[in-house]
């Protein structure tokens, strides 16, 4: 008989949300209750997929919560998993340590917390013996490789460990118990259930090395669909791997090219078929979109003037296709170089070239900039500075982009003040 479990990580029960708009209510309460969905769609597939265990690779709660609300709602899925005879084991990530409800609350006896030394569990699926090795972060921070710390693998059993980690290291994550992956599949072990980093990774080699990803998404930042792991041991100890979805409301970046568009109406038509097409590949129930218009287009005033108005028709848009969501509106576009009707012309115009021209070019008024933005990066956590760069080159056209986007946005002011006074 095979030995078949799920593997999560990072699901962040109850996180508080970030960078998503509060104004829109709606929006806001689907997001603030995705973590407890997707939960439950992680305990549904378990029961109905009668597997032997769930394991959690940390992070299961979102720092220092003190609800008692979560507390319950967690308490009340693992029962379910109790009462079906699953057993479920997990480790503490770097924001399970910060927890208070993961030191006061009292989980089922099937129920497998590990502590804060290596421990290896050793049961038994039909023939087939198994050891499961765990160890949990004691503190938030953990500097230094954990895998020396894990006991050896048992002999003549199927050995699966768990492991909360950086590994090498990733783009918008700190460092946090770092290994290489080469010394996992060198480790003996079968199977490594890995949690942390939130994109999924299968890391091919000797053992099954998975980092899951988590199971739904928080901000535009975790993009794409969420998932978890089924994986089946079989009888002559080959494991395979199923990717199963789990996230309720899936985050996409939607890119709209108006390039000649000269016609409001146009525009709108023009966003509502970019997220249709978006909508259509979405796999989680719920699509929400960071709208980007791009292109050169003689709307580039308008739009810049009046963008609250055009998120509002983009709202509209979205409400007509169902469960499409807007989160954010971005502007990358331009009046092009011949506008018609003597907008060109204008000296309003005129003036906003002049100045993209000199907060581009002055080298004392850029390097202010570049300073206010890495003093605003160094204020954030790791996981929220992704939006000026992942690196030099990508952070130089992010300043750039905010020297010629004010300029842009202060001359359609005036022009919107100009045509007002008219």
């Amino acid at each position: 008989m095979p030995f078949r479990f799920v593997h999560t990580a990072d699901i962040h029960l109850d996180s508080p949300l970030r960078s998503l708009a509060l104004r829109n209510a709606e929006l806001a309460e689907l997001i603030g209750d995705a973590s407890r969905q997707a939960l439950t769609a992680i305990i549904d597939l378990c029961l109905d997929e009668q597997v032997d265990a769930l394991i959690i690779a940390g992070d299961l709660y979102d720092g220092d919560q003190t609800s008692m609300k979560t507390a319950r709602f967690l308490a009340g899925q693992l029962e379910k998993l109790h009462q079906a005879g699953i057993r479920t084991y997990l480790i503490k990530g770097n924001h399970d340590a910060l927890s208070k409800i993961a030191k006061e609350l009292v989980l089922p006896d099937t129920v497998k917390i590990f502590g804060g030394n290596a421990e290896a569990i050793e049961i038994t699926a039909g023939s087939l013996p198994v050891a499961l090795h765990g160890l949990s972060f004691a503190k938030p921070h953990a500097p230094e490789t954990l895998l020396p710390r894990y006991r050896p693998p048992v002999l003549d059993a199927v050995n699966i460990g768990i492991m909360h980690t950086s590994l090498a290291g990733s783009v918008g994550h700190d460092a946090y118990a770092p290994c290489n992956v080469i010394d996992l599949h060198a480790s003996g072990f079968d199977y490594w259930a890995l949690g942390h980093i939130h994109q999924r990774t299968h890391h091919a080699g000797k053992s099954t090395v998975i980092m899951p990803g988590m199971p739904q998404g928080r901000d535009i930042n975790e993009a794409g669909p969420k998932s978890v792991s089924i994986v089946t041991v079989a009888d002559d100890r080959t494991i395979t791997v199923e990717e199963r979805l789990t996230s309720i409301a899936q985050f996409q970046r939607v890119e709209v090219d108006l390039t000649d568009v000269v016609e409001w109406r146009d525009a709108a038509g023009a966003i509502e078929t970019a997220l249709a097409a978006e909508r259509e590949r979405t796999a989680s129930a719920h699509l929400v979109a960071r709208l980007r218009l791009t292109g050169q287009t003689p709307l580039a005033w308008q739009v810049r003037r009046d963008l609250d108005l055009m998120l509002a028709e983009a709202e509209q848009r979205g409400d007509r296709i169902g469960k499409t969501w807007i989160e954010k509106l971005e502007l990358a576009i331009d009046t092009p170089q011949s506008a018609p009707d003597g907008l060109a012309a204008n000296p309003v115009v005129e003036l906003g070239a002049l100045m993209r021209e000199e907060v581009t070019n002055r080298s004392g008024f850029r390097d202010e900039v570049r300073d206010m933005v890495r003093e605003l990066l160094s204020d954030l956590p790791a996981e929220c500075r992704d939006f000026a760069g992942r690196d030099e080159a990508a952070f130089e056209r992010f300043v750039d982009s905010l020297l010629a986007e004010g300029s842009i946005d202060i001359a359609a002011r005036m022009m919107a003040a100009e045509r007002g006074g008219n």
